[in-house]
């Protein structure tokens, strides 16, 4: 997607902590090219911001009181030419980067990044593209991997896991044999692996099995 035609990039910064918002405004205000426009200490305020003056970029932190940053996430979708926005939080936890990018998020930083690495972030997601680090997109393609099997699929690739026969698996999940045989053929598909064998391997090796990081 080519480069937004405006500049400076507007900037808008949302977190309830004034220190983090002090913080990251002395340190983007220096950029060339970037105008840091406010901050907000909520989402109800933030939202109210972006209506009356149109940033380009947000820099949205997940947890707040009140409306927390998903809630922002998805408000922004009822707004006409909404902004571009980077969730920038403490913690690097599966669900909320998970969450985060299914709500809309082009982008996703820890707080303690560097000045080039944020500079970098903000320009890429102003130029329509998305921006999550390396180390956070592999944990984020496990947490995807995951979402893509269904429950039931999940519950046998446990009992999988602990050697039971599709026999056996039928018993414990009352239903029949050839119900089990669709699903474990259904799992190899999903995870691109050939045998039963490779599927808990693979499972295991990404997380997909609870308790097994």
């Amino acid at each position: 997607m080519p480069m937004k035609n405006h500049n400076p990039i507007r900037i808008l910064i949302v977190d309830d902590h004034p220190v983090v918002c002090a913080g990251l405004t002395s340190m983007l205000s220096t950029q060339l090219g970037f105008e840091v426009m406010g901050s907000a200490a909520s989402g109800e305020e933030a939202l109210a911001i972006v209506k009356r003056n149109s940033p380009h970029v947000l820099l949205l932190d997940l947890r707040m009181p009140g409306m927390d940053g998903i809630d922002v996430l998805h408000a922004l979708k009822c707004i006409t030419s909404p902004p571009a926005v980077i969730v920038l939080t403490s913690f690097e936890k599966e669900e909320e980067i998970y969450r985060a990018i299914r709500a809309g998020a082009q982008g996703y930083l820890l707080k303690d990044s560097s000045e080039s690495e944020m500079v970098e972030a903000i320009s890429a997601v102003d130029a329509g593209e998305r921006y999550i680090p390396r180390q956070i997109s592999a944990r984020l393609a496990n947490r995807m991997l995951r979402a893509d099997l269904t429950g039931r699929e999940l519950s046998i690739l446990e009992l999988l896991a602990d050697g039971s026969t599709n026999k056996e698996i039928a018993g414990s999940l009352n239903i029949s044999d050839n119900t089990v045989r669709h699903h474990v053929n259904n799992i190899m598909d999903k995870l691109k692996v050939s045998d039963r064998t490779e599927a808990v391997a693979t499972a295991i090796r990404s997380g997909i099995l609870s308790g097994s990081d």
